[in-house]
């Protein structure tokens, strides 16, 4: 087995955490997610981990209630660090070394971030969770995901959600819909279409840094996509 991506960047939404849960942790997809990231660290994958917070607290949503958008994102970025230190939990569990690095310093709990020594981690074959996203708000999980994978020089971002790529439209409600194999990062931006938003794929864009999106609820899919089998829609230049 011959490796095509030796160093990922994982994105991890925060919703995916719920399961079918209303809000929360539930800790069977958690143990999940664990599971598959493990199975690619054994190939010798060094692998980087964002995860949102929409299943505690969504910044843009507490703003659109009259809350001030920067307080309320400043609280989105600590709900991250939560769902990090939950993944740190499963991760170690099931003895895959792990590290937390956050970008809001909070070196009781977890590491600052820095990127050299996040790098020298990955080296050593650590997983590293980034949190707090990018240390300021107004910027979504989907941009500091695309931003950490620079920092790293990651050679992909993988996007991992419940669908198994990218549709022309909402694939659940539109039996219809038609997916992607390969788009462009223009077709991605003139479509509309929500992969993520519009700064992370233009920061992934000037770098050519190849995203991935593809049903991380299917066991497997995440060692399919680092061996470079057909999985999920790609996102390229």
């Amino acid at each position: 087995m011959e490796l095509v991506y030796q160093r990922v960047l994982l994105k991890v939404s925060g919703e995916a955490l719920m399961g079918n849960d209303a809000y929360g942790i539930n800790t069977t997809v958690l143990d999940f997610v664990a599971g598959e990231i493990k199975e690619v660290v054994r190939l010798g994958v060094q692998v980087g981990l964002v995860i949102g917070a929409g299943n505690i607290f969504r910044g843009v949503a507490g703003a659109s209630k009259g809350m001030d958008r920067a307080t309320a994102d400043n609280m989105g970025m600590l709900a991250t660090v939560m769902n990090s230190l939950a993944m740190q939990d499963a991760l170690e569990r099931i003895e895959v070394d792990t590290r937390v690095q956050s970008a809001i310093p909070m070196q009781s709990i977890c590491e600052p971030y820095i990127r050299r020594r996040a790098v020298r981690h990955l080296e050593k074959g650590r997983t590293v969770i980034f949190a707090a996203g990018t240390g300021n708000p107004y910027f979504t999980t989907d941009s500091a995901g695309v931003l950490r994978a620079l920092e790293i020089d990651a050679d992909v971002i993988i996007k991992a959600t419940k669908v198994d790529g990218v549709y022309d439209k909402d694939p659940v409600n539109n039996a219809d819909a038609i997916k992607y194999q390969r788009l462009t990062y223009e077709d991605v931006l003139s479509k509309g279409l929500r992969v993520m938003d519009a700064a992370g794929i233009a920061l992934a864009k000037e770098d050519e840094k190849p995203i991935l999106v593809m049903n991380m609820t299917v066991a497997g899919n995440i060692r399919k996509a680092v061996l470079g089998e057909e999985v999920g829609t790609v996102i390229h230049s």
